[in-house]
């Protein structure tokens, strides 16, 4: 039919497709070296990825397990919290950190967030441990790849003998003061979702850690809470990283920090192409290396712009449309900070996220910026 519209090719928001075409012939060799091996649960190649995942890092101890949300369970348990244990978090993070807090019998006590960096807000958390210090566990969510105020969250734990578990789930490869975050706290969880910076082609996760007792009882329970087989010395659960993941996870390890480099370059076209346009664009924390997971713009009129830019062919994304205590499995049940949820919920009326992953090329990103600025 003449005449006729044609629509646009939509630029995705995210493309996990793209990173395993990147890399297909090693990743296929991968899958094919695994799958011939004979071995598929807690072989060689979880122990090669534990390994290489925790020197990337810059820990002493990797410990994989089933997904991002089991790790916070795991690192919980490992640092023997207990049901009634309270543990302090945000509501503005993926619901995944607080089911963790519940999974493991935790009371959540959830804390604002500083509206520059999307972060734990450490004055509300101050706030937060003047009235309930019993806080057993802190967990600050690197969120959308911005590091949280570690110095300062640190040190409130610290002071009030509290632990801290970092979620970096959104956060592979991100530094402060030249620190790479997940060798600040305790223990650090990460998540291995497909989207992530460091994303398997199913569900896993990995626990970061320089304390070896700490590493030996994780590695316990996430197999029922056996040292050795069979035989359950500690309450555990079922969690373990398969080996095919392990294997993908491997070769997608080897391209981590360039994808991470190319995140930034996409960030910095975007800094600069919308710089006026009256959107809140990313603030990135002094002294960070920010590793642009997503990047999240604000605007009031956040809902026009994300409709906008569909009918123009960019998809985007809201992360995340609802606090975890405004939804309805936990609104009227979780205790929140005394400093109130303000910013958490102005940031969730207001934030989107653009195209981010690294094969976005420069012509697409051009697109993107074109789009917002036409919108």
């Amino acid at each position: 039919m003449t005449g006729e519209k044609k629509a646009p090719t939509m630029i995705p928001q995210t493309d996990p497709k793209a990173a395993y075409l990147e890399q297909q012939a090693e990743i296929d060799a991968a899958i094919a070296r695994q799958l011939a091996s004979g071995w598929y649960i807690l072989g060689q190649e979880v122990e090669g990825f534990e390994a290489e995942f925790a020197g990337f890092i810059g820990t002493a101890h990797g410990i994989g397990c089933a997904n991002g949300t089991d790790a916070l369970v795991l690192a919980l348990k490992g640092l023997g919290i207990r049901p009634g244990d309270k543990v302090a978090t945000v509501s503005h993070t993926a619901v995944a950190t607080v089911v963790a807090v519940e999974l493991a019998g935790a009371i959540p006590v959830l804390i604002d967030i500083d509206p520059a960096t999307y972060t734990m807000d450490p004055t509300a958390l101050e706030a937060a441990f003047a009235a309930h210090p019993d806080i057993k566990v802190v967990i600050p969510v690197h969120l959308y790849g911005q590091p949280a105020d570690l110095p300062a969250i640190l040190a409130l734990a610290r002071r009030h003998g509290a632990k801290l578990i970092e979620d970096c789930a959104q956060a592979h490869g991100a530094k402060l003061d030249g620190r790479t975050l997940g060798t600040w706290g305790d223990v650090a969880c990460f998540s291995l979702y497909p989207t992530k910076n460091l994303g398997a082609l199913g569900d896993g996760g990995v626990i970061a850690t320089d304390d070896a007792k700490l590493a030996t009882d994780l590695k316990a329970l996430r197999q029922y809470g056996w040292y050795q087989h069979y035989i359950s010395d500690l309450a555990g659960m079922n969690s373990r990283l398969d080996e095919l993941q392990a294997a993908i996870l491997r070769v997608k390890l080897t391209a981590l920090g360039r994808w991470n480099a190319r995140r930034r370059a996409i960030a910095a076209a975007y800094d600069a192409g919308l710089a006026g346009c009256g959107l809140v664009l990313p603030h990135v924390r002094p002294g960070a290396e920010h590793v642009y997971h997503q990047y999240a713009v604000r605007s009031p009129d956040r809902d026009g712009l994300k409709a906008r830019l569909r009918e123009r062919g960019v998809a985007s994304n809201i992360h995340y449309p609802v606090p975890v205590h405004l939804q309805a499995a936990y609104r009227d049940r979780l205790i929140l900070g005394p400093a109130g949820m303000a910013e958490t919920e102005r940031a969730a009326r207001e934030v989107l996220s653009l195209p981010m992953y690294p094969q976005l090329s420069d012509d697409a990103a051009a697109q993107v910026i074109a789009a917002v600025l036409a919108g």
